[in-house]
């Protein structure tokens, strides 16, 4: 059996009826026993890209010893011409997170899925510090082992002031190494005290690269730091 935080997170895929569109990441979340998956906003629609899919592909292990097998679970984002996902606004805008819930009878019945649950989230704001190890687990450019269906890790640190929304904004930024295929990932730190069977913390749900308009590409790096929306996010968009 693998680590339990490996199954929480799910390669996402989108597509327009029956064409490809793009491939994302996401992961599964629990609230009194109702069963949501989160990914970030604009995996699921971004006018600025022209980015409009009606349905996406969520990939789920089916059996706890054998990992090579899996299923494709399809789920439709319009229902009477109704989007089905939840998108949260705060006073900064719009978020970049969304929560779409899921059918637990339309999953195979021998799905083996971890679930995050409220108790996941950090409440007390003040107890992470700046510079607190993350892992960001997610498909980066689609990269995953494909044998097993599993995902990535990537190594990030907190690099703004935790609990202080960066630039009015409901994110924090980290430092990371991350790429496209990567949105919707879960943020997560080490927590002992959370139980055996998923001992982390989830801080946030990765968007997107941040950098300088004004960077020259030839002299200067890419800045590698990272939007994370507050997970926190959740306990709204799962209400």
């Amino acid at each position: 059996m693998t680590e339990p935080l490996l199954l929480t997170t799910a390669r996402v895929t989108t597509f327009d009826g029956d064409r490809l569109l793009t491939g994302a990441s996401g992961f599964f979340f629990e609230r009194a026993a109702r069963l949501f998956f989160v990914t970030s906003r604009h995996v699921l629609q971004d006018a600025p890209s022209k980015h409009h899919p009606n349905r996406i592909e969520i990939e789920v292990h089916v059996d706890a010893v054998n990992l090579t097998r899996s299923a494709v679970l399809s789920v439709w984002l319009f229902k009477d011409g109704k989007s089905q996902w939840r998108q949260g606004l705060d006073s900064g805008g719009e978020i970049d997170v969304a929560a779409l819930e899921i059918d637990r009878a339309s999953l195979p019945a021998s799905a083996e899925i971890r679930c995050f649950t409220p108790a996941h989230l950090q409440v007390e704001l003040s107890q992470v510090e700046v510079g607190t190890g993350l892992l960001v687990v997610g498909f980066p450019l689609g990269f995953h082992d494909t044998m097993y269906h599993l995902p990535v890790v990537r190594h990030a640190v907190i690099a703004s002031a935790f609990g202080i929304r960066f630039q009015g904004q409901g994110l924090f930024l980290t430092d990371a190494r991350t790429h496209r295929g990567t949105s919707g990932a879960p943020v997560v730190t080490r927590d002992a005290t959370a139980g055996a069977s998923l001992p982390w913390k989830l801080l946030g749900v990765h968007s997107s690269r941040i950098d300088m308009g004004t960077r020259d590409l030839v002299l200067d790096e890419s800045l590698g730091l990272n939007a994370a929306w507050y997970a926190a996010i959740l306990l709204t968009l799962t209400a």
